[in-house]
C-alpha cells in the first residue's frame, strides 16, 4: 500500500461518497501550535491534531521530549477525530510533511492500516487548485481500536547494536550532527557510529518526496542494505519519522528511535563530538 497520496487523487476521493478522514498536523519546533493557522484555512473536513499533546506525551526528561502517548489517550483522540478501523486517513502539514510523517508513523504503529501522507503538503494542495475552508467542522466520533506494535521501534538499549552495524541514521541537520546544540538541547554531537542523513534531502524543491528510485539510490550510496534493519533518530522523534517514511518508499524497513537525541543526551552514554566525520565515531 502506498505511503503517499497526490493532491489530484485526494481531490477525486473528496468528490466521492466515501471521503477519507483528513488530519491537519501543522507544527514546527519554534511554533508548535498550528491551530490558529488551521482555523484560518484547512483542507475540507480536516480535523486539527496537536502534535505536542496528542501525538506525543510529556513524560520524564529521560524519555526524551516527544515520547509516544499512552495508547488509551491516543485511542481517545483518534476516535474524537472521527476515525474508525477501516477508514482511509490522510495526514498533512504545511512544512515539508515532517509533522505529518510523525502522525503517519504513530497511527500506523498503533494499528491503523490505511494512513497516507498528502505529498507536497499544504503548498502542493494549493498549487493543484485544492480548496480550503475555515473554521472547525463537526465530527462524528469514530470507533477505532488501537494497539502499539505494528511498526518496528528501537529503544535506547538497541542503539549500540545498530551503530556497530553501521545501520543507525541521524536525520538532523549536519550542523547538529557535528556539534551545534539543537533547540532545547544541552549539547550537540551525535550517537557514536551514526550516519548523517539529513531529512531535507528526502524531498524535492516543491516539498514532495523524491521518487522511489532516487531515495533507494541515496540510501544504497550510504552502504545500506534493504535486507538489513536500520534505526533512525533525530532530535526528539519527529523528523526521524520523515526519514522512516523515505526509507519505506525506497523499500527499506526501519525502526524509529522515538526518544532520539533528546533521550540519548539525557542518559549517561557516550556522544560523538564535532569533527568526528560522517560516521560519527567518537
Amino acid at each position: 500500500m502506498s505511503v503517499l497520496i497526490s493532491p489530484a487523487e485526494l481531490k477525486s476521493l473528496l468528490a466521492g461518497d466515501n471521503a477519507p478522514r483528513i488530519l491537519d498536523v501543522r507544527w514546527r519546533p519554534i511554533a508548535p501550535n498550528g491551530q490558529p493557522d488551521y482555523v484560518s484555512g484547512h483542507l475540507p473536513g480536516a480535523v486539527y491534531v496537536d502534535l505536542e499533546t496528542e501525538l506525543a506525551f510529556r513524560g520524564a526528561r529521560s524519555e526524551g521530549r516527544h515520547p509516544l502517548p499512552p495508547i488509551d489517550l491516543l485511542q481517545s483522540a483518534v476516535r474524537r477525530w472521527g476515525i474508525s478501523d477501516d477508514d482511509l486517513v490522510v495526514v498533512y502539514d504545511d512544512h515539508k510533511s515532517i509533522a505529518a510523517s510523525r502522525a503517519w508513523w504513530v497511527l500506523r504503529h498503533a494499528g491503523l492500516t490505511n494512513v497516507r501522507i498528502l505529498d507536497g503538503a499544504l503548498s502542493g494542495w494549493r498549487a493543484a487548485g485544492g480548496k480550503l475552508e475555515a473554521g472547525t467542522p463537526l465530527v462524528r466520533p469514530g470507533t477505532a481500536t488501537l494497539s502499539y506494535g505494528a511498526l518496528p521501534v528501537a529503544d535506547i538499549a538497541d542503539i549500540e547494536g545498530f551503530a556497530i552495524s553501521r545501520a543507525l541514521l541521524d536525520a538532523r541537520a549536519t550542523e547538529h550532527f557535528h556539534g551545534l546544540p539543537d533547540i532545547g538541547e544541552p549539547k550537540g554531537g551525535h550517537i557514536p557510529g551514526a550516519l548523517s542523513v539529513p531529512t531535507q534531502f528526502n524531498i524535492d524543491e516543491d516539498g514532495s518526496f523524491k521518487s522511489r528510485k532516487q531515495l533507494s539510490a541515496r540510501f544504497q550510496a550510504l552502504g545500506l542494505d534493504p535486507h538489513v534493519p536500520v534505526a533512525v533518530y533525530c532530535t526528539s522523534g519527529i523528523a526521524a519519522a520523515h526519514t522512516v517514511v523515505a526509507l519505506e518508499i525506497a523499500g527499506f524497513r526501519s525502526a524509529l528511535f522515538a526518544g532520539s537525541w533528546s533521550q540519548w543526551v539525557n542518559t549517561p552514554v557516550p556522544t560523538g563530538q564535532a569533527g568526528a566525520g560522517l560516521l560519527g565515531v567518537a
